[in-house]
């Protein structure tokens, strides 16, 4: 059944840009007739100062529209806080960001936090992000949703605080609701070695989740691996299944979805800061020019990147002797160019420096890169992103990059290491790489919970080898043209929802850090294993 159109005709959807659809979105959906509706519309993300010598600030956003008017009949007692998932903010050691949703706007709402349950006598007022989607179909509804977030500051390093959020009607320290306090840990103190080695630690990542019992499920066995963070490579939650980015998407999107989405990853994101970047079915036209606006309400990132205005989802963070980085593929995709050429090369020119940056730092040892759309697949769907290699892949072998992970194809495959496009060393489970002199292993980790993709070629993986010599794939080029290809670089491939797990054992200066990274099934069992190693404590600014 054809669905009318609402907004951008067709036609001229077609020749526009993301930012220029919003525009013309904008004047149909505008501020004015949404308030004069009730309506509540999102503020700009901006990141707030430290109160005092203290510990916290809220975000700073333009004024609140949640008005006293949409509180008075509200009872706090009967509202409860659901959906909370932390962030590191851009010095993991000291900054973590607590978001959280409620069901109705509420009044005054807080963050308590301490050391111990029973002392949670620091307290913070939330900033709120009130986010409103008009009726963008003529049988569909205007939802009205609202995130509270809280920016944590001059925390300490390596320590575990207790935390419960709340509002005027629920006290989260009191008797009632205790039950609703969880923990988090920060990270290690910051470019500190001391002739002594960091602790041990594991990281997860996975990409293109959505909500699905595969999806809880790979949640369950991650919070079993007990992980100090976790990457999730975009496509978070699939509010919006069509993920082209344009304007006709809204025929097909559901806000609600992210609700849905929130309370189900709550059982590990509110343990364990969990670090997103942004894929093409997280563009959303009808918030913001760039299709992020409703990101900024949901989600509080570092905002060390070239611009957190216009890509929110380029970030980067330490933990202990890794450096990760997070970066926003739709800006150089050919294959869905809504958002090309978003940043206008500025985010390329800060991945080099932050490279720089990174293999300048003797506390680093590995360097993660983690973004949506695949360097290196060979899945029958998207396969591989020409804008990627074209931008990226030679800044990733400038300065030897340990491990690039993305999602976008349902599925787990993992390369050889990669030099020029070509295998550079064959890289079996079980082996160990140095990429210095061995080149760059790319992890394709997208079958967190949406439905699964295929190869071209059979399944290959731990206890299930069908080696073949090459595979005819394909790689997207400019105009979404595919351009067929011949590889051999794919090494592991399996068509079953999983994710990775990065176990880090840092080494005293001198001695070889090494990072083993497994792929682990839904019910748990290993399917994929490889080592790198890399000197501890070595700076290089290109090789």
């Amino acid at each position: 059944m054809d669905i009318p159109r609402m907004g951008v005709p067709e036609k001229l959807a077609d020749r526009m840009s993301m930012a220029e659809q919003h525009e013309y979105l904008r004047s149909k959906f505008s501020r004015r007739k949404a308030l004069r509706s009730g309506a509540i519309t999102v503020g700009a993300l901006a990141v707030g100062g430290v109160l005092g010598s203290g510990s916290a600030s809220a975000a700073t956003t333009t004024p609140s529209l949640v008005t006293s008017a949409l509180t008075s009949g509200i009872n706090g007692s009967m509202v409860t806080p659901v959906g909370r998932h932390l962030a590191f903010g851009g010095e993991a050691d000291t900054q973590i960001r607590v978001s959280w949703q409620v069901p109705a706007p509420v009044k005054r709402a807080f963050l308590r936090f301490g050391k111990t349950p029973w002392d949670l006598s620091h307290k913070v007022v939330a900033d709120t992000r009130a986010l409103h989607t008009p009726a963008l179909t003529p049988t569909g509804a205007p939802v009205d949703q609202y995130y509270l977030h809280v920016s944590l500051h001059d925390l300490e390093p390596d320590t575990t605080y207790y935390y419960g959020v709340g509002h005027d009607g629920f006290d989260p320290a009191s008797q009632q609701a205790i039950s609703t306090l969880s923990t988090f840990r920060t990270a290690p103190a910051r470019g500190w070695r001391g002739g002594k080695a960091y602790e041990p630690f594991t990281f997860t990542a996975f990409g293109d989740q959505g909500v699905s019992a595969h999806a809880a499920g790979n949640d369950h066995v991650i919070l079993a691996q007990n992980p100090s963070f976790h990457l999730h490579a975009g496509d978070i939650c699939y509010a919006d299944p069509m993920g082209q980015g344009q304007d006709g998407d809204k025929v097909a999107y559901n806000a609600k979805t992210w609700d849905a989405f929130l309370v189900q990853t709550e059982t590990v994101a509110s343990k364990i800061p969990w670090m997103v970047s942004y894929g093409n079915h997280d563009m959303e036209a009808w918030y913001s020019h760039n299709g992020y606006g409703g990101e900024n309400a949901r989600f509080f990132l570092p905002t060390n990147g070239p611009d957190p205005r216009t890509v929110p989802g380029v970030y980067s963070f330490k933990y202990g002797n890794v450096g990760v980085i997070s970066l926003d593929a739709n800006d150089v995709s050919y294959e869905i160019p809504a958002n090309l050429g978003l940043t206008a090369g500025k985010q390329t020119k800060w991945l080099d420096r932050k490279l720089r940056d990174f293999r300048g730092d003797e506390s680093i040892d590995f360097v993660v890169v983690f973004f949506h759309h695949c360097a290196f697949s060979t899945t029958q769907a998207h396969a591989s992103e020409g804008g990627v290699r074209e931008a990226w892949v030679p800044l990733f072998e400038k300065y030897r990059v340990d491990l690039v992970i993305n999602g976008h194809n349902h599925v787990y495959e993992r390369t050889d290491a990669i030099l020029g496009n070509k295998v550079s060393k064959a890289v079996p489970s079980g082996e160990t790489i140095e990429p210095v002199k061995d080149g760059i292993v790319y992890v394709t980790a997208g079958a967190a919970g949406r439905s699964l993709y295929s190869f071209g070629a059979p399944d290959t993986y731990e206890g299930h080898e069908h080696r073949v010599d090459s595979i005819d794939t394909f790689h997207f080029a400019k105009g979404s043209v595919k351009v067929t290809e011949t590889v051999e670089w794919s090494r592991v491939r399996y068509t079953g929802y999983s994710f990775i797990k990065v176990d880090v054992t840092p080494a005293h200066a001198g001695g070889k850090s090494s990072m083993k990274v497994t792929a682990l099934a839904e019910d748990g069992t290993q399917i994929d294993n490889y080592t790198i190693l890399r000197k501890a404590g070595e700076t290089s600014h290109q090789h």
